[in-house]
């Protein structure tokens, strides 16, 4: 699969996920406001690379898509929340979220707030919903949940985030810390969400969960180099934050050469571990994971 076919299957993915989750939130009967907030900022946009990770990996182990759908929209639903809560004045304290005002900009910071904390919740109601909806077992949708839970909870994504605003960070073994549980953990869970749908083994599990490792670092390394060295019109922020706020990063600390070098040895490496015997079709993973990593913005 070309460059070319690599770019129609991510947009063919993220457009279908974009309708879904659209759809999950028109139906709510919630205040307008909050719906409002909520799709503000779950369409506003972004790669869907997570849920587009679960569909590929399902994809690589047998499971259809519209099974591993819901799941992927929820990913998606706790990659936005996280999002909303990382903009707002007491964390980042950003202004912008891929070329737009971010949501607490727009809203007001107390319906930023709850539209996070409603995408968050909601992401777990449509997972428990999927025993109704693609037909998985019980014990299958509670695997999930637990999966789900553990890793965007206080040892996965928001240990990360807390980790990063306590600011105690003098060496890559921090930032590392920092990175493979605030970014890494969420990507690692997609990847294992559609294995856990095609009914995985162990062996393909632990494959799904250190690819998910291993790429999600070298995607978070990229996105320190290109706040560096990146074209503003395309990552929708300015340039250089990072060096602004004074914060130690990958690229503060080894440089872009350095970094660069990682990236290319992270994804090496992960994509090893996709063998053939252990999945049907590895193709588009494989080509995800190059993705990933050469990507510009």
């Amino acid at each position: 699969m070309g460059q070319g076919a690599i770019d129609l299957y991510i947009k063919e993915y993220a457009d279908q996920v974009e309708r879904q989750l659209s759809a999950y939130i028109q139906q709510l009967q919630t205040p307008a406001k909050l719906k409002d907030a909520m799709l503000y900022s779950l369409l506003a946009g972004g790669k869907r690379i997570r849920p587009v990770l679960a569909l590929a990996a399902g994809e690589a182990l047998g499971a259809k898509m519209e099974q591993v759908m819901p799941v992927a929209c929820a990913i998606e639903m706790i990659h936005t929340y996280s999002l909303i809560h990382d903009d707002l004045p007491a964390m980042d304290d950003d202004d912008y979220r891929r070329g737009k005002l971010t949501n607490h900009k727009v809203f007001g910071e107390d319906m930023a707030i709850l539209a996070g904390d409603a995408l968050l919740t909601h992401a777990f109601y449509i997972v428990a919903n999927t025993s109704r909806v693609s037909l998985l077992s019980a014990s299958t949708v509670c695997n999930i949940m637990e999966d789900m839970s553990y890793a965007t909870g206080p040892v996965g994504m928001v240990g990360g985030q807390a980790a990063d605003m306590d600011g105690n960070v003098s060496n890559i073994e921090d930032i590392e810390y920092i990175h493979q549980h605030k970014t890494s953990d969420l990507i690692a869970f997609s990847l294992r969400s559609g294995g856990h749908v095609a009914g995985a083994n162990d062996e393909q599990m632990e494959a799904l969960q250190a690819f998910g490792m291993k790429i999600g670092l070298a995607f978070q390394i990229l996105d320190d180099v290109l706040d560096v060295i990146g074209n503003e019109n395309k990552i929708g922020k300015k340039i250089n934050s990072d060096v602004d706020q004074n914060k130690i990063t990958y690229v503060s600390l080894l440089g872009v050469k350095e970094c660069q070098n990682r990236i290319e040895k992270l994804t090496n490496e992960g994509k090893a571990l996709l063998r053939p015997d252990l999945f049907q079709d590895p193709s588009k993973l494989l080509q995800l994971a190059d993705f990933l990593v050469k990507r510009d913005y």
